[in-house]
């Protein structure tokens, strides 16, 4: 409603998507960021060609948890480790791997317009930059008729813009955190 005046609908249980991103391709070999390196193997993979879990918490419709389906990659590199030498099974694993959270990211999103009865849908932080998943939220915005906002590539990169962004408009509403304040990285 505000800058100031939030309500939480979902969250992750453990790690962001793009923690899961960088978790996995440390898992596959890849470089960081893994999202980056996930998404340019996963070009040429086929995203069908491994079934992996979503993640779903089903008391919590609009909450994610990753842990599942790092575990899940990481038993598929375990039982066929030849996965990692194998170029057409890496990208099919990779392609797998970002089908999942992108088909996540998408329901979910989609299942919160629903419940709030909005048609407006913002999408920031690192994992907007992936392709697959723009593609995926355009596609569902035209066919719903949601009006999406996607930043720019260049303004992808992470959550510290977004933090930055919040803490202006607190500071503007005369809120001040003691230099004594804690800070923490779960809700």
């Amino acid at each position: 409603r505000d800058f100031r005046d939030l309500a939480l609908l979902g969250r992750s249980r453990d790690d962001a998507a793009g923690e899961a991103f960088d978790k996995v391709a440390k898992l596959m070999g890849l470089g960081y960021p893994g999202g980056v390196q996930i998404e340019a193997l996963a070009a040429s993979g086929n995203p069908h060609a491994f079934k992996l879990p979503r993640p779903r918490i089903a008391s919590e419709p609009l909450t994610f948890s990753y842990s599942g389906l790092k575990t899940a990659v990481s038993h598929q590199l375990k039982k066929r480790p030849e996965i990692l030498t194998d170029p057409k099974a890496r990208a099919d694993l990779a392609a797998s791997f970002q089908e999942a959270v992108v088909e996540s990211l998408l329901t979910r999103a989609w299942l919160a317009l629903e419940q709030t009865g909005s048609r407006r849908l913002v999408v920031c932080g690192g994992v907007a930059a992936n392709t697959r998943l723009r593609e995926a939220l355009q596609a569902q915005a035209r066919t719903t008729g949601a009006e999406l906002f996607l930043p720019p590539l260049s303004l992808c990169t992470d959550n510290a813009a977004m933090v930055a962004a919040l803490g202006y408009h607190r500071l503007q509403a005369g809120e001040r955190l003691d230099l004594d304040g804690d800070v923490f990285s779960r809700g």
